[in-house]
C-alpha cells in the first residue's frame, strides 16, 4: 500500500481517482488547490502525488518547481491536464517530473503510470534487504552457486474453481445464478477484492458489476479477508 496525494480542483476527478486508487489498495489524500497540496506535503510524507497543472490559485507546474527548489521533490509527481502543450510537458519533465497522462485519463494508463511511478520510489536491490533463502533439502548449497530460493505456497481455503459440482438439476435461472455467484467469487479471491481489477476480467463497467454482485448475494469483503 502506498500513500497517494491527488490534487486536482475538479471535485469529479478528485473523488473518481479517490476511488480507482482506494480499490486498489492505496491510501489516498486530496487537494483541490495549490495552498492544499502544500499544507499536505508538509504534514505528510508521500510515496507518489498526481497533480493537475491548470488550477485556480498556483498552477500545478509553478508548484511542481517550487517543490523542486525547496528540495522537497523527494517522490514522484505525475502530472495531468486536459490542455497542457507539448512544451508544457517537456518544461515539467525537466523540472522534474516523472511523467505526464493527458485528460481524460484511461483507467489502464492511469494504473500503469501509477504502478511505474511506485516503483521508481521504491528503494533500489542494493538498498533492499536480503530476501530469507529457504534451507535445501539435501543441504547445503556448493560453493559459488546461488541459493534456490522455495517459493512459500499459501494454503487458504478452496476456491470455486477448485469444486465445480454444481447441481443442474433445478431451474436454469437458479443454475445459472449459483454459476456466477462461484465465478465472480472466484475473480474476486484472485484480484484481492479489488472491484477495478474484476471490473477489467470480467468485461462489466463497474456500476453493473455492484449491481450484480449484490443481487447474486455474493460478499463483497471476502476477497479482501483472504486476500
Amino acid at each position: 500500500m502506498a500513500n497517494i496525494l491527488v490534487v486536482d480542483d475538479e471535485l469529479g476527478i478528485r473523488d473518481l481517482l479517490s476511488e480507482i486508487l482506494n480499490d486498489e489498495g492505496h491510501s489516498v489524500d486530496l487537494a483541490e488547490n495549490a495552498t492544499q497540496a502544500r499544507s499536505a506535503r508538509l504534514a505528510g510524507t508521500y510515496d507518489l502525488v498526481l497533480l493537475d497543472i491548470w488550477m485556480p490559485d498556483t498552477d500545478g507546474v509553478s508548484l511542481l518547481k517550487e517543490w523542486a527548489t525547496a528540495g522537497a521533490l523527494t517522490m514522484p509527481v505525475i502530472m495531468m491536464s486536459g490542455h497542457a502543450t507539448i512544451d508544457t510537458a517537456v518544461e515539467a519533465t525537466r523540472i522534474g517530473a516523472f511523467s505526464f497522462l493527458e485528460k481524460p485519463i484511461t483507467l489502464q494508463k492511469l494504473l500503469k503510470a501509477v504502478e511505474q511511478g511506485l516503483a521508481r520510489s521504491m528503494p533500489s536491490p542494493q538498498q533492499a534487504a536480503p530476501a530469507p533463502v529457504a534451507a535445501s533439502p539435501s543441504g547445503p548449497a556448493p560453493v559459488g552457486t546461488e541459493p534456490v530460493v522455495q517459493p512459500v505456497v499459501a494454503m487458504s481455503e478452496p476456491g470455486p474453481l477448485s469444486h465445480q459440482g454444481f447441481n443442474l438439476d433445478r431451474p436454469l435461472r437458479e443454475a445459472r445464478d449459483g454459476f456466477e455467484k462461484a465465478y465472480f467469487e472466484f475473480h474476486l479471491a484472485r484480484e484481492g477484492g479489488s472491484m477495478t481489477r474484476v471490473a477489467e476480467k470480467t468485461g462489466l463497467e463497474r456500476t453493473h458489476l455492484y449491481r450484480k454482485l449484490r443481487q447474486l448475494g455474493v460478499d463483497l469483503g471476502r476477497g479482501k479477508r483472504s486476500g
